[in-house]
């Protein structure tokens, strides 16, 4: 079976520490990740849940955190309960989260493997595009 990558970036004019915060923090994530409420304690090896509604439909999506260097890397495995797909291992797709500190902000880098059709890629970095500009907006007002 062949399988997608979903790639994208943005410049943040926030510094690492920031955006780390708002990639971990519940309360900021609901504010830009399209209203999704997250609980996870962040550390290896153990779950992250998000829960929210979508086009009207309830969701309970989940993973675990696999990697964590804080404000400079995360990487978790990720199901969703709308792919139509049993949750397996080898469902699971692979999302790292890449932080690096720029003159004047810091570059945010998604990268989404395992997508397992062409579509639901396109649809994962139009969705990562909403997700960053709003994170972006959220972040940058701050300031």
């Amino acid at each position: 079976m062949n399988s997608f990558s979903a790639e994208k970036s943005i410049f943040i004019e926030a510094p690492a520490a920031k955006v780390w915060d708002a990639l971990t923090n519940p309360k900021l994530i609901k504010q830009y990740f399209f209203g999704v409420d997250v609980i996870s304690d962040w550390k290896v090896g153990n779950p992250i849940l998000y829960k929210g509604s979508w086009e009207g439909k309830s969701f309970e999506d989940k993973g675990t955190i696999l990697e964590m260097d804080p404000e400079k890397r995360m990487v978790c495995d990720y199901w969703s309960s709308f792919s139509g797909l049993p949750d397996t291992p080898e469902n699971r797709q692979k999302i790292t989260y890449t932080l690096t500190p720029k003159e004047k902000g810091s570059q945010l880098q998604i990268l989404q493997e395992n997508i397992p059709t062409e579509k639901a890629r396109e649809d994962s970095e139009k969705n990562w595009g909403i997700v960053l500009e709003a994170m972006k907006k959220l972040l940058e007002n701050e300031n």
